[in-house]
């Protein structure tokens, strides 16, 4: 089997590696590194507490800063929609708005929120 070719030879450990693609693509390997990050928050063992629900997400969100993490996905659930309504009213709070870039809501998964943070 011809890794190289396939472009599996960087990904196994064969040929050139990680190294050479991120000096080629002209970024440092910390950076590449941060970009990849994703916190991940389910909701579904705490529904029914709201002290609980808004200490999680400013943890997650305070999680993300302090690590520079890309993205943070929330998962409320499906359900009736009111733990992601109380998700979106949290995050649309100003202190919380101006620490994230936006807020994605999954077009295949309904229970499913995505905050995106941009770093300098």
């Amino acid at each position: 089997m011809e890794l190289r070719r396939t472009g599996l030879a960087g990904a196994l450990g064969g040929g050139r590696g990680q190294r050479c693609r991120r000096r080629h693509r002209g970024l440092p390997p910390k950076a590449l590194l941060s970009v990849a990050m994703k916190l991940k928050l389910d909701l579904h063992d705490i529904f029914n507490r709201g002290q609980d629900i808004d200490r999680a997400l400013r943890g997650i969100i305070d999680e993300a800063v302090a690590k520079k993490a890309a993205m943070v996905e929330i998962i409320p659930g499906k359900g009736s929609g009111q733990l992601k309504k109380r998700v979106l009213r949290f995050l649309d709070q100003k202190e919380i708005k101006e620490l994230y870039h936006r807020v994605e809501k999954d077009s295949k998964n309904f229970g499913r929120l995505f905050v995106h943070f941009r770093w300098k």
